[in-house]
């Protein structure tokens, strides 16, 4: 019984350091669909939304550079999430 609870308290330190490792991927998942949505028939719709979502993106690298805490990190994940989200309504706006 022992040595499962050990595997479990392991496991259990393991795991919020490893949603710090979330918010490049989020990050970069973000920047992706900017580059997406900069690659498309930018108009006067659409470049409010990417110049918003670079401006996200920016504050979800901060958050993730200076994070402490949990919340820190979730803060930037949220950020690059938000920052995805409006470069996907862009790139849909570009579509007839």
């Amino acid at each position: 019984m022992k040595p499962v609870m050990l595997a479990l308290a392991l496991l259990l330190a393991v795991v919020p350091s490893a949603s710090a490792f979330n918010c490049p991927v989020v990050i970069k998942q973000a920047e992706d669909m900017i580059r997406k949505a900069e690659a498309g028939k930018v108009n006067a719709d659409t470049k409010p939304l990417i110049e918003e979502a670079k401006k996200q993106v920016a504050e979800a690298k901060a958050h993730h550079e200076t994070a402490k805490t949990k919340r820190d990190h979730g803060d930037a994940v949220r950020k690059a999430k938000v920052a995805a989200a409006y470069a996907e309504e862009a790139i849909v706006l570009q579509n007839p």
